[in-house]
């Protein structure tokens, strides 16, 4: 009886058990790799924070720069330019992402 037993328990740990794993942990995988709503959202915050912090340095640079003629600026203002590349980084959202209610993106052109 134990005899024939072994080759039953041996098929079903290859084709049950060993599949059900496999499966179980790339789900697992998959799940832990994928970024949450909560996360864009602060992604978007932080986004919109260095834009205004930087807004703030230009704004500043420019300030000195002309109170002071021997102030050199360490970069250029391109606020131009950054709104052109921003359509070139747009990235695919998730589709179940929530919309921002805290605060609107807000473009100086």
């Amino acid at each position: 009886m134990d005899g024939d037993m072994i080759p039953v328990l041996v098929c079903a740990i290859l084709f049950i058990g060993l599949p059900w794993l496999i499966f179980h942990y790339v789900t697992q995988w998959k799940k832990g790799t994928s970024i949450t709503v909560q996360d864009e959202n602060l992604l978007d915050e932080l986004h919109m924070l260095a834009r205004r912090l930087e807004d703030r340095m230009n704004t500043i640079e420019r300030i000195v720069a002309a109170d002071s003629p021997s102030f050199r600026p360490s970069l250029r203002d391109n606020r131009n330019d950054r709104d052109d590349q921003d359509e070139d980084f747009d990235l695919p959202r998730s589709r179940e992402r929530e919309p921002h209610t805290t605060r609107t993106r807000r473009r100086d052109h």
